[in-house]
């Protein structure tokens, strides 16, 4: 059974997307990520990518990592605080501990293409 279905499928990928990013809104360190970005839209494209990456049965169709997120000079630290909110989201809607490290496994490669080393953060 892929992670997808193990957490609950199309609904589950839904609800953590739409948890994760009222918490990523309310953080202080990574509010100015989203100003003026087309929320609908960027969830809707989380909830794709996450799915696929998950195991979903959908490929992900969308731009690579490194092309999506270059304009935005993510810090490695911020990359991390994204993951702190995605744990406890998962951990919230009662995803077990061993699930959550899977996930994590299969999204941690992702930081060298999210994360721009040697830069200050995102100023709109």
């Amino acid at each position: 059974m892929s992670l997808f279905d193990q957490i609950g499928g199309p609904s589950a990928v839904t609800a953590a997307v739409d948890d994760l990013y009222r918490r990523l809104i309310a953080d202080p360190a990574l509010t100015p990520y989203f100003d003026g970005v087309d929320m609908r839209r960027l969830k809707a494209h989380q909830r794709s990518f996450i799915a696929a990456a998950i195991g979903g049965p959908d490929p992900y169709l969308g731009r690579s990592m490194r092309e999506s997120y270059a304009r935005y000079k993510i810090q490695a630290d911020h990359f991390d605080r994204v993951v702190d909110h995605l744990v406890e989201t998962l951990s919230d809607l009662g995803v077990s501990g061993a699930v959550i490290e899977r996930i994590g496994a299969n999204l941690a490669p992702l930081k060298a293409d999210v994360v721009t080393p040697d830069t200050a953060a995102f100023a709109g």
